[in-house]
C-alpha cells in the first residue's frame, strides 16, 4: 500500500555515509547540500520523482550522531526524526560506508528499522574506494550480516553514490521488497507447505508432551504475519519458530521483510 505520491523510501545512516549524494544521484539534481562536514543535512527533505518503474518519494533523513552527543538537542531531534522517517517510509535503505563498515550507530539505526517491522535494503556505499577482488561482495555481505544477525533477511547491495554505480538498483529492489511485504499466501498452499515442513522436521516433544501444529493461516501483511495453531503452543521452542521462518522464506521469498509468527 503506497500513497498516491508513490513508494516512499527512507534513506538512513550516519552522517557522511553518502545519503544526500545518493538522493541527488537518483534525482539527478543537487537537492540536498552535500559536503564532507558530517551532519550537514539537518532536516528530512522529501523529494518526489518518477521513472519508468513508477513514482517515488525519497525521504533524506538527517544523520544519526553518536549517543554521547545526544545532549545536543539538535542531535536528539535528528534521532527522533529518523524514527519518524522510518515510520513514514514504505521501505528503508540503511546506508553504510564501505571504508568504515558498521559502527554502533549503524547497529542502532538497523535496530530501529527492525523494531518498526519495516522492509529494509542495506546499501554499502563508497564501493568505488575499496580494493576489490571477486570475493569482496560476499566477504562484505558476511561481515555486515554477522554484525546484524537479526537482519539476516535484508538484501545487501554495493553502490557508489558518487559515480552512480548500481544506484538505480535501489529503486527496483525497493519496489520488489514492497511487493514482498504485502504478499498474501493462500491458506491451502500454506498448509500444504506446513505438512512438508513437519514431515522434514517434526515438532520436538517437550516436557514429555507431544506438540502438534494442526493448521496455519496468514493473518496480516505489511509485515507478513502468520498464525500457527497447536495443541500446546507454549511448548514450541524458539528454535523451531526459526526453522518455520526459514522455511517460509525458502518457499515464499519475503526478501527484505520481517516475518511475524504467532503460535
Amino acid at each position: 500500500k503506497q500513497t498516491e505520491d508513490g513508494l516512499s523510501i527512507a534513506i538512513l545512516g550516519r552522517p557522511n555515509a553518502g545519503k544526500s549524494s545518493l538522493v541527488n544521484k537518483l534525482l539527478n539534481e543537487e537537492r540536498s547540500i552535500v559536503s564532507d562536514i558530517a551532519g550537514t543535512t539537518r532536516d528530512a527533505i522529501d523529494s518526489e520523482f518518477s521513472n519508468e518503474f513508477g513514482n517515488y518519494v525519497l525521504i533524506d533523513t538527517a544523520g544519526i550522531r553518536k549517543q554521547s552527543k545526544i545532549e545536543d538537542s539538535i542531535e536528539y531531534y535528528s534521532v527522533l526524526r529518523a524514527v519518524k522517517s522510518i515510520k513514514r517510509a514504505d521501505v528503508c535503505v540503511l546506508m553504510l560506508d564501505a571504508t568504515e563498515l558498521l559502527t554502533e550507530q549503524d547497529k542502532r539505526v538497523a535496530g530501529l528499522i527492525y523494531e518498526e517491522r519495516k522492509p529494509i535494503i542495506i546499501a554499502i556505499n563508497k564501493w568505488d574506494l575499496i580494493e576489490k577482488d571477486n570475493t569482496s561482495v560476499k566477504k562484505f555481505t558476511e561481515l555486515v550480516k554477522a554484525d546484524l544477525p537479526f537482519l539476516s533477511y535484508a538484501p545487501v547491495i554495493t553502490i557508489s553514490a558518487l559515480t552512480g554505480k548500481r544506484t538505480i538498483n535501489i529503486l527496483e529492489q525497493a519496489k520488489f521488497i514492497n511487493e514482498e511485504y504485502h504478499k498474501k499466501i493462500t491458506t491451502g498452499l500454506l498448509n500444504q507447505i506446513l505438512s512438508e515442513m513437519i514431515a522434514q522436521n517434526p515438532v520436538p516433544t517437550r516436557k514429555g508432551r507431544a506438540v502438534k501444529i494442526n493448521y496455519a493461516t496468514q493473518v496480516g501483511e505489511a509485515p507478513p504475519r502468520f498464525a500457527f495453531f497447536s495443541n500446546n503452543p507454549e511448548l514450541i521452542h524458539f528454535s523451531y519458530q526459526r526453522y518455520i521462518e526459514n522455511k517460509l522464506r525458502e518457499y515464499f521469498g519475503f526478501e527484505g521483510c520481517p516475518i511475524d509468527i504467532v503460535f
